[in-house]
Formats: structure tokens, sequence, C-alpha cells
């Protein structure tokens, strides 16, 4: 017996878009389109990367979903839709998928898109060879013989997926996971193409050697300044698709960067720290607010080579009790932000935040906890000095929320903070090295599910920069696996965090953002706020 997905073979939202578009009006909502339909928007820093299996970052998650197309997408709501593949199956025991792949699918070099093409980027993602900070994802995936793979005892041509026919991919899991559809949504599980990484090396990503198979092709990439993508005419729903061309513009400065806005540069861009309530005021259809599953915190350095103090929870616990965090997003952010005083986002389909009990004290009764325990440590007035830095990539507002939170600490509890900001690859090295005290870091869900967060902290995650290893908290984890109700594991498992602090949460994030009236299609009611570009339209002034 197999489940079939409900998936639409590419139905709902399609349409025959050539005459309509070409016409002027939008098929679907009769809106008149402008002649003009670029889509421009400010990015932070530079990518990392842009090849789907070395990817880490949301900003380099956004290019790779309009370069690259996975199995499954995400419509306007967040919710699962066909990719490359229309359907697929699920067996009753929930070990094996089989995906159906459209035989209409190219790379943008007129080559088809073959189920082979997605083994060879699984097996090239979780290949030890090839170095993916997102290598662990493979793991979480359940893949068959995926950790044996990972740790070089077998060869990647054992991983547990195979090219039944050009069409036919079976997926093999050793544990069932009831959100997998989900996590192929994810950049790090689409195909990338042999042929050209073969040829090119490490430039198959440059611009004239990358082949993709999303709506787009890269064009242009100058580093720090841009990257710009234009339609992909061999992509199966090119006929469909309006805007023609994506630029991102790399833009450090938030101020510059709305003003550039507001001069009519950019079609979006994020809202400086502390400017929503006026900007939203003056612009209400433009300044945009809404929840995004992301969660703002500091990794604490807990190796050998952080500062000793940092190694005593009572210390890491007084610093967390010290920050308030509603002068934080009240007054710094006002962006809509919510205080967060545990890991995984309140927002999270099925989870309940578990209760914490200095969440519910006034922040005076909070300081005087976090005194008490300073001078327990010996550190304080009475005790020994105590000196941190932070470190953060460059970002006014980064810089603004550790500007405030060095200076509670220095009030509350007699601790001098040094700032330290570094330019996003760097920092992303210097933090993923343990060459930190204290780091500002952000994580956003790959999927809709508990465990996109909480996994994070395992002991063998690539993205446990604090380096915390709790066995209590592998086997809680290992557990939520195969769980009838793995909410009680993951509960388990946020309260360890919340007891041990390897972290300190400081807000679940609000995606606050300027968009220019005339864009239209942005997925708002996305929680994940995946956006895909062949979605966005533009409408006539």
């Amino acid at each position: 017996m197999t489940f079939k997905a409900a998936l639409l073979a590419g139905t709902a939202l399609a349409f025959v878009g050539g005459a309509a578009i070409a016409g002027g009006t939008h098929p679907v909502t009769g809106e008149a389109l402008a002649d003009n339909q670029t889509f421009t928007y400010r990015v932070l820093d530079e990518f990392p990367s842009i090849d789907p299996n070395l990817i880490e970052d949301v900003e380099g998650s956004a290019v790779g979903r309009n370069l690259f197309e996975g199995l499954l997408s995400q419509d306007a709501e967040g919710n699962v839709v066909p990719g490359v593949a229309t359907s697929y199956e699920a067996s009753e025991d929930g070990l094996t998928y089989t995906f159906h792949l459209r035989p209409e699918a190219k790379w943008s070099d007129g080559r088809p898109v073959t189920a082979g093409d997605f083994v060879y980027s699984w097996r090239r993602a979780a290949d030890p060879a090839t170095a993916s900070e997102y290598q662990w994802y493979m793991g979480l995936m359940a893949l068959e013989n995926v950790e044996e793979v990972m740790a070089g005892e077998m060869p990647p041509d054992q991983l547990g997926v195979t090219a039944i026919d050009d069409q036919t991919l079976e997926v093999r899991l050793h544990t069932a996971l009831p959100y997998f559809p989900q996590m192929v949504v994810h950049t790090t599980t689409f195909p990338v193409p042999a042929w050209a990484i073969e040829e090119w090396g490490d430039t198959w990503t440059q611009p004239g050697h990358m082949v993709s198979n999303g709506a787009y092709v890269l064009a242009e990439r100058v580093p720090q300044e841009k990257i710009v993508l234009t339609r992909n005419d061999q992509y199966w729903d090119n006929a469909n698709t309006i805007i023609d061309t994506v630029t991102a513009m790399i833009i450090n400065d938030e101020n510059a960067a709305l003003t550039r806005y507001q001069a009519g540069e950019l079609d979006k861009t994020d809202v400086p720290a502390g400017q929503y309530p006026a900007l939203h005021e003056q612009f209400p259809t433009e300044a945009v607010s809404v929840p995004n599953l992301c969660t703002y915190y500091y990794n604490i350095n807990l190796t050998e080579t952080g500062v000793p103090a940092l190694q005593d929870v009572r210390v890491r616990e007084a610093l967390a009790l010290a920050i308030d965090r509603d002068v934080i997003v009240n007054n710094v952010l006002a962006g809509g932000q919510v205080p967060a005083y545990s890991l995984t986002h309140w927002a999270i389909a099925g989870w309940e935040v578990p209760s914490v009990d200095y969440a519910t004290w006034t922040q005076a009764e909070r300081d005087e906890r976090a005194r008490q325990l300073m001078a327990e440590a010996g550190y304080g007035p009475d005790g020994e000095a105590l000196s941190l830095e932070i470190l953060f990539n460059t970002s006014e507002a980064h810089n603004s929320i550790a500007v405030a939170i060095g200076q509670m600490w220095k009030q509350k509890l007699g601790v001098d903070t040094t700032l330290a900001n570094q330019e996003w690859q760097t920092f992303l090295t210097a933090r993923g090295e343990q060459d930190y005290q204290v780091a500002r870091a952000g994580w956003c869900a790959d999927y809709n599910e508990a465990s996109s967060f909480l996994d994070i902290m395992q002991s063998e995650s690539g993205y446990n920069d604090s380096k915390y290893s709790n066995p209590e908290y592998d086997a809680a984890m290992l557990e939520a696996r195969t769980a009838a109700d793995p909410m009680i594991d993951y509960q388990e498992a946020e309260a360890l965090i919340m007891r041990d602090f390897p972290i300190i949460p400081l807000y679940f994030y609000a995606s606050v953002f300027m968009l220019d009236d005339a864009m239209k299609g942005w997925p708002f009611e996305s929680a994940q706020q995946n956006w895909y570009a062949r979605t966005l339209y533009r409408v006539a002034e």
C-alpha cells in the first residue's frame, strides 16, 4: 500500500501566459502590467556561495531558489507544491519515497533534468570531499547509509537515493520522517549539473559557466556589488514567468539602502533598526512587518579557546538574565519582533513554547538574580573582573543590539565589553572555528518543524558553533525521530538548552522591509518567507 501525495501536476496555478502577458495584463488577476518587469532588492553581504550544495545563508538560498528548482517548491502560503517532481508516493512504513519528475524539465543548456541529476547532487552534498557547510543537513534527512557516507566509511554511491529511470527517483530512509517532503524544498537538495562542475570546477558558478534548471540564469556577478539573474528560456514554465530580470544589490549600510529605495533604485530593502514605526506611518502600504521563522541569539564559545568564565553555567545564565529583551525589540528594533527566551520559534507548526520561569519575572527580578549568580561564580563588584568581546557581522542593526547589550552587562553586572565586527565570510569562518567569545547568530527554519531549530544544537551539527555537547540532549533528539509524539522529546531538548545556556536567545524575527507598491506576488502569508521571483510581477502605475 502506498500513500499518493496530493500534489498537483503543476496545474492549480498554471495558465497560458504568452498572449495574456503580451497583452499587458496579468493572466489571473487581470491587473495591468508594467512594461518594465524587473525586480531589484538589497542584501547586506556578499554571498559565500550560490552553489546549491554549498549555500549556507538565507540570501544565498533566495538566489539558489531562483536559479535552481528542487523536487518540490512552496506556494505563497508556504505549502509544498510541485517543482521538478509532479507527485510522489511514500511507502506505508514511511521509509521509501518515489518521486515522479516532469519530462519537460530542462537545464538552461537544453539538456533534460533527470533523476540522475538529483542522485549526483545528493551524493556530492553528503561526500566529505565536498566539504559542504551543510553536509549535516543530509544527515538530518535520514537517508539510508548517510552517516557512513558522511564519515567517509562508505562511498557516496551507497547513499539511499537511486534513479529508477530518468523520470523516477527513489529515496530510501533509515528512519521515517513525516516532514520529509518539506526537507526537499531546501537548496542543498536541488540538482546540480555534473558536466558543468566537471568542466569548470570551482568556477562553475560564474556567469558563462553556470548551468541551472530554475526560472532564471546567472547573467552577471560583481563581487561586493551585485548579482543579476535573467529569464531562463529553457525553464519548463517560462511562459508563465513575468519578471524578466532580478538584481540583488549588495549594500552594507541599511540607511544608504533606504535612501536608494526612496530614490527608486530598489524595489525592496530592509527597514533600519528602530525606523519601522515612523516608516509605516508615512508609507503604510510599503513598510511591512510579518512573522518569520527565525531566531536571533548569541552563541557562547564553550570550548577551551573561549573565556574560562563562560564555562560556568552561572555566568552564562547571569548574562542571559541581565538582557532586557523588551528594550531590544521595542526600542532598538521596533519592527514587530518578539522577545525570545528559548530557541524554537513560536510560530513553528504544532509547537508550544515551553514555560521559562524567568520569562515571567520583572526585569528587576532578573537583574537581581543575575547579580547573585555572578557573585556565586566569583565575578562582579566583590569578585574577579570580567571582560567579553561580542563578535557580529557588519550591520547597523547588529551593532545597535551589541551596544545595548554591552551597556546592560556593564551597568548591571560590571562586565566590560568590546565590539568586533567582520565582513560576512570572515565572520562565518571565525564563528565556525570558535575564534570568538560571544558571537551573534541567527537561525531560520529549513522546514516548518521544530527539529529544524533543535537539530542545530546536537553535538555533531555543522551549525553548533557554541560546540554544545550534551549526551542527554542528543538522546532526546534521537528519540524524537521514532517517537509517536516527538513534541515530548522536543520539549525536553528545549528545556536542556534553557537550563545549560549554550546560547542566549534574544528575539524571534519579523521580516521588516520596504516593498514598492508596484511589486505584487510577495508571499506575505508564508511563515518561512521563501520567495520565488517567478511568482512576482510589477503592475503599471
